[in-house]
């Protein structure tokens, strides 16, 4: 039985075990399934058992033993998807809107992950069949670039990288409005949102440091495309911190401004430059922007 273990953040304090867990596994379990979880023994919290209230404080050790049959079984199949470059160690590839990365409550074929076990044998197993080579993620209606672990080596190398904000990452985005200036710093701390866990709130008090530089790339009619480069990583950071600039993302129905031009938000992950985790230098890859960007792109100039 795979055992997950987390340190309780800094900005995490008297908070129930439940219901922090239940944020962490949100794409997994249910509150009431880590509800049992608990119950069951198979959480602790600094080497002991606890019951479902316990309160956290920064600093902490979780272990949570997942029981594999939690997990969907995950079948190879055959979806198309776009590889960029291979080699033994890793995969880039290029990914769709629309395409999940990995199976999760209500996706559970159908995903990139699906689509990866049916192109190749090797993919690493950190994350348990339902992640298998999944490093870092996007969202659903967010497409472009993805790096891809073959094996554990490779996916420890590149977990590392991620955490210390060495991977760089830069994505195009249509934005809602004109931004004045050429380039804009965005630092809001993030968390998730205390009434709907889904989605991600600015928090002041709380939240998690979160940093994004834009800067403009072409002043369109009412609309801008921009460069992002995220240094931190958090869920949903883009989009919401360009909603808290007041410049929404085109197509985003949930945190930006729906389009009539674009049928989800208008997101790519265009580059994507790291240390190669077998031949230890620097890589970079880079993608076009998929037809319907192009398009909005196109009727707003």
């Amino acid at each position: 039985m795979p055992i997950e273990k987390f340190v309780v953040p800094e900005t995490v304090s008297k908070k129930r075990v439940d219901a922090y867990l239940a944020s962490l596994f949100s794409d997994r379990f249910s509150r009431t399934k880590v509800k049992e979880l608990i119950l069951k023994g198979a959480v602790t919290v600094n080497a002991a058992s606890v019951k479902p209230n316990f309160l956290l404080y920064p600093g902490q050790s979780i272990e949570v033993m997942v029981e594999l049959s939690e997990q969907t079984e995950t079948r190879a199949e055959k979806i198309p998807i776009e590889v960029v470059f291979e080699d033994k160690d890793i995969l880039v590839v290029n990914k769709s809107a629309g395409l999940v990365v990995h199976p999760a409550c209500g996706n559970e074929s159908g995903t990139l992950v699906n689509a990866l076990l049916y192109h190749t044998k090797h993919l690493s197993k950190l994350g348990g069949d339902v992640r298998a080579g999944i490093v870092h993620r996007l969202d659903k209606d967010t497409s472009g670039l993805m790096v891809v672990a073959k094996n554990d080596k490779a996916h420890e190398i590149l977990s590392k990288q991620f955490k210390q904000h060495k991977i760089e990452k830069i994505y195009w985005v249509v934005v809602k409005g004109v931004m004045q200036h050429d380039e804009m710093r965005c630092e809001a701390p993030l968390g998730r949102s205390a009434v709907n866990r889904k989605k991600i709130t600015v928090q002041q008090e709380g939240g998690r440091m979160s940093v994004t530089n834009f800067r403009v790339l072409k002043r369109l009619k009412d609309a801008t495309l921009l460069e992002a480069r995220p240094e931190t990583g958090r869920t949903h950071q883009i989009r919401v911190h360009l909603h808290h600039l007041d410049l929404p993302i085109l197509g985003d129905t949930v945190y930006g401004k729906p389009s009539l031009l674009i049928k989800r938000q208008a997101l790519h992950s265009k580059t994507l430059s790291f240390v190669h985790p077998a031949t230890q230098k620097k890589v970079s890859f880079d993608s076009q922007l998929p037809p319907d960007m192009n398009l909005l792109i196109k009727k707003l100039s």
